[in-house]
């Protein structure tokens, strides 16, 4: 999640100064030269913000953690599609565990304490971790267009392999651009002079020009087009087999054992492209607000206020925290998987064997 033409800002909260006179001024540390400016809220607001933002975080840690150790512990979940909703979950737990609590300590206090080496680090993890979902969401719906459209040789098609590649490229893409961005410098050429006569201590400045901003843009906009479509393909095929389901056992009691299996494996790829697809769809809610502020400050001159952008940055974070709830209201034996798991009965022997489905 990163943003700023022309004038840098702290990484993901911008340095505030236009809603306060002089009279109130606070700066970051009081006793160092070209100290940053803070904006301090209300004590209690400071409470509201640190509980709703911490919420968010302790959500998106233990949840997606849930996820993890269901999928690595029980064999029964052990596919190419779990793996990749896995991995999704691991780059989401990241997001909770080493970004969000830096991120509200700034947003809230309007500062960054934690030294410049780690503001380039969570800078960078910041956008990987996010980009690395991204790209996870873009393979699982590949992953549901094969399994929908063709149910009896999906198998063959999505392989543990072929998971593994998906894996490995959404987890090194997203690190080699970020990286690219938030260590070479590369990102801020052309504007180093208005860099260097904004830059102060007590902030986590990350410089943008238009055409990286561009860049994440596209990064953002192509998978996210990718999936649009490949869902629309989805759900067009799963209409049409559900009423070729319908007309075949209307039409004839006798029908085979493989017309069968064939309709009740469509049936099982359509429910898990159908909760897959309202992953897909939270993740486009929570990302479009955040895209769209970027892109309009980008061009148009730093015009959004600072409390829409850091709306925006916390809506989009919130995404982190929403996928196992998703998966818990629609999937029974990710709701079984968690009772085994918190009741520590996953550390009693052989039960990795247990199982989780109702068929």
């Amino acid at each position: 999640m990163r943003r700023r033409t022309e004038i840098p800002q702290a990484s993901k909260g911008r340095i505030m100064t236009s809603n306060f006179s002089q009279a109130t001024l606070q700066l970051c540390y009081e006793n160092v030269n070209a100290s940053c400016i803070k904006t301090p809220y209300s004590p209690g607001l400071r409470v509201l913000l640190y509980m709703v933002f911490g919420f968010g975080a302790v959500l998106a840690v233990c949840g997606n953690l849930l996820v993890v150790i269901s999928v690595l512990h029980f064999k029964q979940l052990h596919s190419p599609a779990n793996f990749l909703i896995a991995s999704l979950a691991s780059a989401d737990f990241l997001v909770g565990i080493s970004v969000m609590p830096f991120s509200m300590v700034r947003s809230i206090e309007s500062c960054w304490y934690f030294g410049d080496t780690f503001c380039s680090l969570h800078s960078c993890c910041d956008a990987a971790f996010c980009y690395s979902s991204l790209f996870h969401l873009c393979f699982i719906s590949v992953d549901r267009y094969i399994a929908v459209t063709e149910p009896l040789v999906y198998p063959t098609k999505f392989t543990m392999s072929v998971s593994g590649i998906c894996i490995s490229i959404s987890w090194i893409l997203p690190l080699v651009y970020s990286s690219a961005v938030f260590y070479t410098g590369i990102s801020a050429t052309g504007i180093e002079n208005l860099v260097s006569a904004l830059n102060c201590v007590g902030g986590c400045q990350v410089a943008i020009n238009q055409d990286w901003v561009l860049i994440s843009f596209l990064l953002f906009f192509i998978p996210t087009l990718v999936m649009i479509i490949l869902y629309s393909k989805i759900f067009l095929v799963a209409k049409q087999q559900a009423v070729k389901i319908e007309t075949s056992i209307s039409g004839s009691k006798g029908e085979s054992s493989l017309e069968s299996h064939k309709a009740r494996v469509a049936k099982r790829e359509r429910k898990a492209a159908k909760t897959l697809g309202v992953t897909v769809m939270a993740f486009m809610v929570s990302w479009l607000p955040y895209t769209i502020d970027t892109l309009i400050d980008a061009f148009m001159g730093f015009i959004t206020p600072a409390y829409v952008y850091e709306i925006c940055g916390w809506i989009a974070y919130y995404n982190s925290a929403m996928n196992p709830l998703i998966y818990a209201f629609f999937y029974p034996w990710f709701r079984k998987a968690i009772k085994l798991i918190l009741s520590g009965k996953i550390l009693k022997g052989h039960s990795s064997t247990t199982s989780l489905f109702s068929e």
